[in-house]
């Protein structure tokens, strides 16, 4: 299980988990981070094909405002873990401690380095949230978003200097605009 999009300025934190039976070899399936846009989608569809499940979940701005990005990246989690996960599988999550959820887990540094499924699922993951921000981005681009992804680039930063913050920015981040 991995998560995306807890450092954005806008839209919502991601986490996918994805359940394996076999380990397929591809020198794709890695950290999403050291793909290409392009690859990822290609890792992504790899990934579909080879699991036996895998699951997203979304958590938006208005929630991570009110409990905090970390909380709302482990609600996100619970939530994966009680619709994949059965009795007699460990779960293991890219370093967040997420308590007792009756089954074994491991959280690790960099787990996506180590662990094919971590990798999976951080691939299903980035590739879910990019999906949602082109499509966010689409209809209102004033911040770069088919871009940025919601990422606070110099753009993004402009853009809500110029325009202010959508309803789809998390109030509760901090932001330096840029005006210029």
């Amino acid at each position: 299980m991995d998560e995306v999009g807890r450092g954005s300025l806008a839209g919502p934190v991601v986490v996918c988990a994805a359940k394996f039976d076999h380990v397929p070899v591809s020198p794709l399936i890695q950290d999403s981070k050291r793909l290409t846009p392009g690859r990822r989608r290609e890792a992504a569809i790899l990934v579909r094909e080879h699991c036996m499940a895998w699951v997203a979940v979304e958590i938006w701005q208005e929630l991570i405002d009110r409990i905090n990005i970390l909380e709302a990246t482990r609600l996100a989690m619970r939530a994966a873990v009680r619709t994949l996960v059965e009795p007699g599988i460990e779960v293991v999550v890219d370093h967040v401690e997420l308590g007792d959820l009756g089954v074994p887990v491991q959280s690790l540094k960099r787990a996506d380095d180590s662990f094919f499924s971590v990798a999976a699922a951080s691939i299903l993951a980035k590739v879910h949230r990019d999906g949602i921000m082109r499509e966010l981005g689409a209809l209102d681009d004033r911040w770069d978003w088919l871009r940025n992804m919601g990422y606070p680039t110099l753009k993004h930063r402009r853009g809500i200097g110029r325009y202010g913050r959508s309803h789809l920015h998390r109030r509760s981040f901090q932001v330096s605009p840029v005006l210029r």
